[in-house]
């Protein structure tokens, strides 16, 4: 058996073993180092910095008056439409100042859960005869609730049961409702125009 000898310092002692510096000098004391990144499979280093995308405000100041005249226009169209299949006490608000996500958002009821498809279905052809197709609807076919989103604004058909549940125009109430030509029949100030002629 090799006896392994130990070195030893000047006065006999027995010399520790030296430590890596694994400290930084440009980091400061007890911060440990971030983790190396791994990169994700096929995807390449960029050499371009990252531009940080516009705030909402910037891009609406872009967006000229014609713009929105337009879309305020075909969201009059789509409410005239659900006035033709005799929808419940239409408003449309204008939040093109205040929201970001849309310009115009339209509130209208149906007396029953058939009307309430049928007052979809009828502005969703009115659209398509102007050349839009909504980007999205979500609950169609229950009767209950439609939502059609054409982007520029977005028009909510309720059975009026549960518009006054939900409450929507209370959420804009500071915002201002564009004018529009409704007929008495459409009002809830008749007597009989939630359930029709008793």
């Amino acid at each position: 058996m090799k006896k392994t000898r130990r070195s030893t310092g000047a006065k006999g002692q027995k010399k520790a073993p030296k430590k890596a510096n694994t400290q930084r000098a440009d980091r400061p004391a007890g911060r440990k180092a971030a983790p190396q990144r791994i990169p994700v499979r096929g995807a390449t280093k960029s050499k371009s910095k990252v531009k940080a995308r516009p705030p909402a405000e910037a891009s609406r100041a872009t967006r000229s008056e014609a713009d929105l005249a337009d879309t305020r226009a075909l969201a009059v169209i789509a409410m005239e439409a659900a006035l033709d299949k005799r929808a419940l006490d239409p408003v449309l608000i204008d939040v093109s100042a205040m929201g970001s996500y849309t310009d115009f958002i339209g509130v209208v009821s149906g007396r029953s859960d058939r009307q309430v498809d049928a007052i979809a279905e009828a502005i969703g052809l009115a659209m398509k005869a102007h050349g839009r197709l909504p980007l999205g609807r979500e609950g169609s076919g229950n009767g209950r609730w439609t939502l059609l989103d054409f982007g520029g604004f977005v028009i909510h058909v309720f059975y009026h049961p549960v518009r006054e549940f939900y409450d929507l125009e209370s959420l804009w109430i500071e915002a201002p409702r564009v004018k529009l030509d409704v007929p008495p029949e459409s009002t809830l100030n008749q007597p009989d125009a939630l359930y029709g002629a008793l």
